[in-house]
Parts: C-alpha cells; sequence; structure tokens
C-alpha cells in the first residue's frame, strides 16, 4: 500500500479517536460536544479534565514511539526503547527523592519537574561516560542498563526507610498516569517534545545511514560517533518529557515501531512519522481504557500497555520461525 495513503488513514483514524474518546468516560456525555454544548457541568469534563488527558497522551504517545523508532535504528537493536538508556531510571530516582527531601514536594508539579531533573542527569552521567568511547553502541547500552540497576537499588532503599502511605502517593505516577496531568503541564512539554520529533524526522537520513554501520556511514560522510551523540541527546530529552508528565508507560517505544516498520518499511522517515500517529492513536486509546474500565476508579495506564505489549510480542514469539 502507498505510505503516503498508509500516513493519510493514520492521521484520520487520530483525529477520529480523539473526538469519540472525548465522549467516552464515567460520566456520560452525548455527541452534542461537537457543535459546542452549553451544560456547564459538560464543558468542564470535556475542556478541563478529558481534552487535557488526551493531548496528553497523543504527545506522550507520540514522543515514545519516535524516540523508540530511533533507538532501535542508531543502536541496530530491535529491543531498544526509550528507556533502555538509564534515562527512566533517573526519573524514577528524582520521583522517589520527594518522599525523603519533603521540601521538594511543595507543588503539583514536584513530580514531573524532580522526574525531569532525575532524567537530565541520567542522561549527562551516560553523556560523560560513553563520550570516552565515542558513543560506541555497546558504551551507551551498557551504561544505560548498569545506570538503571543503580537507580532502581536506590529507589528501593529509599522505599524501605519512607513510611507506606508516601509510598502509595508516588506509585500510582511511577506506574503512568495522566491524572494530574493539566494545560501548564502540556504547555511546558509542548514545545521541547515536538521539536524534539521534526529534529528525528529531519536527521533520517543520517540515521538510515547509521544502519548500514560504522564504517559505511564514514565513507559516506557522517560522523557517527557525533551524530549518534546529538541523536541520543534528541531521544533523551523527548523520553524526559514523556516521563516526567506521565511516569513509566512500558512498550509504547518497543512495539509501535515493530508494527508500522512491518507496515510501511524500515525508512526512517516513513517510520517516524508513522510511529508517530501510531503512538498517538495507541496511548489515547489506552489511556481512555484505563479511565474507563472499573469507573470511577481508575487503573494506570501503564497497565493497559504493559497487557497489549505482553500479549503482542508472546504472539510474535510464537510466530517467529528463526528464533
Amino acid at each position: 500500500m502507498n505510505k503516503i495513503l498508509i500516513i493519510s488513514l493514520l492521521l484520520v483514524v487520530l483525529v477520529g479517536v480523539v473526538i469519540i474518546c472525548l465522549g467516552i468516560g464515567p460520566t456520560g456525555i452525548s455527541y452534542k460536544y461537537l457543535t459546542g454544548t452549553d451544560n456547564d457541568t459538560e464543558s468542564k469534563i470535556i475542556y478541563e479534565v478529558r481534552l487535557p488527558r488526551i493531548l496528553g497522551a497523543l504527545l506522550v504517545g507520540l514522543g515514545l514511539a519516535v524516540a523508540g523508532a530511533v533507538l532501535q535504528a542508531i543502536l541496530r537493536n530491535p529491543l531498544a526503547e526509550p528507556y533502555t538508556l538509564g534515562i527512566s531510571g533517573g526519573a524514577v530516582l528524582g520521583v522517589a527523592l520527594c518522599l525523603i527531601v519533603p521540601f521538594l514536594a511543595v507543588t503539583k508539579f514536584s513530580f514531573p519537574l524532580m522526574a525531569f531533573l532525575g532524567a537530565l542527569v541520567s542522561v549527562i552521567i551516560v553523556y560523560v561516560i560513553t563520550s570516552r568511547h565515542r558513543f560506541s553502541v555497546s558504551s551507551l547500552v551498557l551504561s544505560g542498563v548498569i545506570l538503571s540497576f543503580i537507580c532502581s537499588s536506590l529507589v528501593l532503599l529509599i522505599f524501605s526507610v519512607s513510611k507506606p502511605t508516601e509510598i502509595q502517593s508516588m506509585l500510582f505516577f511511577l506506574m503512568g498516569s495522566f491524572a494530574t496531568i493539566d494545560y501548564p503541564i502540556i504547555k511546558v512539554i509542548t514545545i521541547p517534545l515536538i521539536a524534539g520529533v521534526l529534529t528525528l524526522v529531519f536527521f533520517s537520513r543520517d540515521i538510515d545511514v547509521l544502519t548500514l554501520g560504522d564504517e559505511k556511514a564514514s565513507h559516506l560522510g557522517i560522523a557517527p560517533h557525533r551524530v549518534r551523540a546529538f541523536l541520543f541527546i534528541i531521544t533523551s530529552v523527548i523520553t524526559g518529557c514523556c516521563v516526567a508528565v506521565s511516569g513509566m508507560i512500558g512498550f509504547v517505544g518497543l512495539m509501535i515501531p515493530h508494527i508500522m516498520r512491518s507496515i510501511v518499511g524500515p525508512k526512517s522517515r516513513n517510520l517516524f512519522i508513522a510511529s508517530a500517529l501510531s503512538g498517538a492513536i495507541f496511548l489515547v486509546v489506552s489511556d481512555t481504557l484505563a479511565r474507563s474500565v472499573i469507573a470511577p476508579a481508575e487503573l494506570p495506564v501503564g497497565v493497559i500497555t504493559g497487557i497489549v505489549g505482553g500479549v503482542f510480542f508472546i504472539g510474535m514469539l510464537i510466530n517467529a520461525k528463526n528464533i
């Protein structure tokens, strides 16, 4: 099927999903909201509760899917995802510090801010380590994995000395949730996230060359270590923004690029655009299910993505012939 047609269909589906999901929730709302509504209660539910969540899920899904597609390409590892390089571990540790340093948790922006700062520190550490090895693939992966283990151990240490009531306040955030997102937070992440995604699409040709290997990339005029370092920073910023507003949401950056690669092919530009739209669709639908399945209670959206992603990869393993 024509790639442009596929991307156009995905765009239409995304618009349709956003419109439909605005009307779904524990409070029934008629679809007259499409042409406006005079009901103050319905207006508040739509524009102050559901729309911010949908916009947040759209942005995070878009960012995680593209970051995953890029990392799988530059690391030449089909299992790479945005959390591979230790970024998520630093973000979780940043949030956990709010439990033992009370003055860090004084506003509703405390968790997002500390998550982003933790992710930023992780990026700096990985950057310093891998820069000594010219940003080789192995150094990026190993430093990220090791840093994740260290951060996880520190988080468990903080949990062990904290009160159970304090731990519960952050577990929902860490499992992935858009329950606390609002317009100010969306405004903060939109510019860096969209700018980062557009930058990755702009460098799609260089990424295609990197997939051929460092030696061939050098012969074609690409400096592999410099390009890889730059792409690592951009994907880290995107991931940091996503984790800061939604916590840990797994499988989006791992599963969506796999699916889109089989549909639109491996060419980076088409893959990134298709992954962005599909990731947005998937996470908007997942968050709608999370807030509706056991309404009025709510599931962490990470539970939904984890179940879907786990089933997807089990199906892949069952049907794989070369494993």
